[in-house]
């Protein structure tokens, strides 16, 4: 594989392109449907023997778990997910999802200020690791040599409980327009990560520091997140490991499908094209399927 942005002008990704869904291995579904659904707020949009899709309140799929018999916590020091990212629409949404998280009395694993975002994360039952988020206005961004400023600050946990009280809804699940903000990667080397997403897919470096690479489309803060702060040099999880199984990126149009295609083509990276997508995995096996507009045969795409 080599990097087509060496001394070339590659064009970034459209701006219109975003992350659609996330799939993930897990080792007990009735567990699993539970916890996302009492503590996150998803609906369960279509379940099978051993595979559940879970989505917001307008039906679109964001979440498909896959049932894996005896599948184990991917090794903290190892490639794979860090988390994914829950983007719900308001500071509000944020703020009813601390509470209920509250009064489940589910265990929190941080909680930042990130100057563009205010975050909550967590872990599901099988250790896969969670965001999720609300944005800031892009106006309120700051910028530094064409790289967005982006901080760990810590969250102010009791302005957003009072923000619940202000709003009074109680917390009823995801609301309408949540969606899948990005996705965050333990990888083996940030400049290899660098090479594939940036210098072949077409994402944009958003933010860049040691041990880390924030990349995106269209201006957006990131929507993949890289880094080999446990996993510099790691190997690959185990098969029978919990974690990614893919995510995808939806771009706009089939032309802008097609220009990615090619680029793929020109840098040696293997793909499979499939009915209304194309998969492949980067360099440490995390798969991606590049779709045009949603996801279409997912029962296959799990199977």
């Amino acid at each position: 594989m080599s990097s087509l942005r060496e001394g070339q002008d590659i064009p970034s990704l459209h701006p219109d392109t975003s992350i659609g869904l996330v799939t993930l291995t897990i080792s007990d579904m009735n567990r699993s449907v539970a916890f996302y659904q009492q503590v996150l707020g998803f609906q369960v949009l279509k379940r099978t023997e051993h595979m559940t899709i879970l989505g917001s309140p307008e039906n679109k799929p964001l979440l498909v778990l896959v049932e894996q018999a005896g599948a184990q916590p991917k090794p903290y020091s190892t490639t794979g997910l860090y988390h994914f990212a829950i983007l719900v629409p308001s500071r509000e949404d944020l703020a009813r999802s601390l509470l209920n998280f509250a009064e489940t009395r589910y265990p929190l694993s941080g909680a930042s200020d990130h100057a563009v975002s205010e975050a909550i994360y967590l872990s599901d039952p099988d250790g896969n690791g969670i965001e999720i988020y609300r944005d800031r206005p892009r106006s309120e961004w700051s910028w530094r040599n064409r790289q967005v400023q982006m901080a760990t600050d810590p969250l102010d946990l009791e302005g957003l409980l009072a923000e619940a009280e202000r709003d009074g809804r109680p917390f009823e699940g995801l609301e309408p327009q949540t969606r899948i903000g990005h996705v965050h990667l333990q990888v083996a080397d940030v400049r290899q990560s660098a090479e594939f997403y940036h210098g072949i897919l077409g994402f944009d470096v958003m933010q860049q520091f040691p041990g880390a690479l924030f990349v995106s489309a269209g201006g957006y803060h990131h929507h993949i997140g890289l880094n080999t702060w446990n996993s510099r040099g790691a190997g690959r999880p185990p098969a029978n490991a919990a974690g990614l199984r893919y995510f995808t990126i939806t771009l706009p149009d089939e032309s802008e499908l097609a220009r990615v295609v090619s680029r793929l083509e020109a840098a040696g990276v293997p793909f499979e094209p499939r009915t209304g997508n194309i998969a492949l995995n980067d360099p440490w096996g995390n798969g991606i399927l590049l779709t045009v507009g949603p996801l279409r045969n997912l029962d296959e795409e799990t199977a």
